[in-house]
């Protein structure tokens, strides 16, 4: 009996950009207007600034939860589904990811709405918070919800090979906010909290759209939601999101650790290191761009039993994401003042921001290729790695930085170094991982 070859990486890279194409179009517009959300909050003042960064990392972790983590586990669930001929379990995980969307959603509004002086003033201090608070009550109290409807929805087309169809509606969203924002900011003179209105408006017309589309079967399929909720089908979406979303929390609580031990040094340095970490952050879209195909190719793989073809997916895109990723980042360290002064003219946030590029962007390519892969591993359901170098990562940037900024006397700058290491750490651990002897049934 004759055994198919798997195919080769050109084949490969050709369904990558098939499907990641559209999906990573949506996330550079995604991160330019990121790019604008920080210059649009650096012009309400330092102050204000400090705000947006102390929001920042609450912010990307409900995207990231939602699109990347909980919505990876959606997209390799159903995959992984209609890789083995499940079409019904397919329709059926909708529901299933439906309600798990809506529990997350109420958390955020709960914590971040409802008592944002508490949270954000623990982590940056009473000023930064009240400079925050209503802003923050903007983005989760109205914008929690719609955001976890659209990236589930989302990923539910995603599942399904659809994934131009995702980034066209996306692309609403990625469009009006920019401008919505900067109308709210200041002609109609909301300030800081008019980015978070601004949000929450464009995030309710994608979910509106992304739920008229996938009910009507643009994933390929109809979504059953008169079915029981089976703890079968929950633990196929969590199994994966679970760790994914604790993963991104472990991220993206590295930031918050980080931002605390930089706010003894005041606001400017909080806001530095804002710009910093927003810099980095800008990594995740465009590593999903890419990482989103790879969860469904690899998920479809590993549902017909090919691991084969499914590690040879993951790398041929996960070299991808590294060339990306390094090539932004060495710009970034190389001209560390120009991209700190594209945020703001506080010649103090610019010094201080650029020591931080200066450590922190040589590491992106290391991060490109971690979260790709780390997407990748997602569709294969070998989380196990990856959780690994999330706590590794946190250790270093945090445990480390400890260490660098204080006995051993580097001050702000061992703690940039502690955030590369870190950063350097997370990526080589996962790439690690992508072998036979990991990914391989069992």
């Amino acid at each position: 009996m004759l055994v198919e070859a798997p195919p080769s990486a050109g084949v490969l890279a050709r369904r990558i950009a098939a499907l990641a194409g559209p999906t990573f179009a949506i996330a550079v517009l995604q991160s330019a207007g990121q790019l604008i959300e920080t210059v649009l909050a650096a012009r309400q003042g330092t102050l204000a600034l400090a705000g947006w960064a102390l929001v920042l990392p609450f912010t990307l972790l409900m995207q990231q939860m939602s699109a990347g983590a909980m919505g990876g586990g959606v997209v390799s669930a159903i995959a992984r589904s209609l890789g083995a001929g499940r079409r019904e379990d397919a329709s059926a995980l909708v529901l299933h990811a439906l309600l798990i969307a809506m529990g997350f959603a109420a958390t955020y509004v709960l914590v971040l709405a409802v008592f944002p002086r508490t949270v954000l003033g623990a982590i940056g201090g009473a000023e930064a918070a009240a400079a925050a608070a209503a802003y923050s009550m903007w983005l989760f109290g109205a914008g929690a919800v719609p955001a976890w409807l659209t990236n589930t929805l989302a990923s539910v087309l995603r599942g399904g090979g659809k994934h131009g169809l995702a980034a066209r509606i996306t692309l609403f969203s990625a469009l009006v906010q920019p401008p919505l924002a900067w109308a709210l900011m200041e002609p109609a003179g909301f300030g800081l909290p008019g980015l978070g209105m601004a949000f929450a408006l464009s995030q309710w017309g994608a979910a509106l759209a992304m739920i008229v589309v996938v009910g009507r079967g643009g994933a390929g399929f109809v979504p059953t939601l008169r079915v029981r909720p089976q703890r079968v089908l929950f633990g196929r979406i969590l199994s994966v999101g679970a760790v994914a979303c604790a993963m991104a929390t472990v991220a993206n609580t590295t930031t918050i650790l980080v931002t605390a031990s930089i706010a003894v040094h005041g606001a400017a340095a909080v806001a530095a290191y804002g710009i910093s970490a927003r810099l980095e952050f800008l990594m995740v879209p465009l590593a999903f761009g890419v990482g989103s195909a790879l969860t469904a190719l690899v998920g479809r793989a590993v549902g017909a039993g090919d691991w084969v073809t499914a590690r040879r997916t993951a790398w041929t895109g996960g070299v991808a994401a590294f060339v990306v990723c390094a090539a932004f980042g060495a710009a970034v360290g190389l001209f560390p003042h120009g991209f700190a002064r594209f945020f703001t003219a506080d010649a103090e946030v610019v010094a201080l921001a650029a020591r931080a590029l200066g450590y922190v962007g040589p590491a992106f390519g290391a991060f490109g290729l971690g979260m790709c892969l780390y997407f990748a591993s997602m569709g294969a359901g070998r989380m196990l790695w990856p959780a690994t170098a999330g706590l590794t990562r946190i250790a270093v940037a945090v445990g480390g930085g400890a260490l660098l900024a204080g006995p051993l006397g580097m001050g702000l700058d061992g703690q940039f170094l502690a955030v590369a290491l870190g950063i350097t750490a997370f990526g080589g651990l996962i790439a690690s991982s992508v072998r036979p002897g990991v990914w391989a049934a069992r």
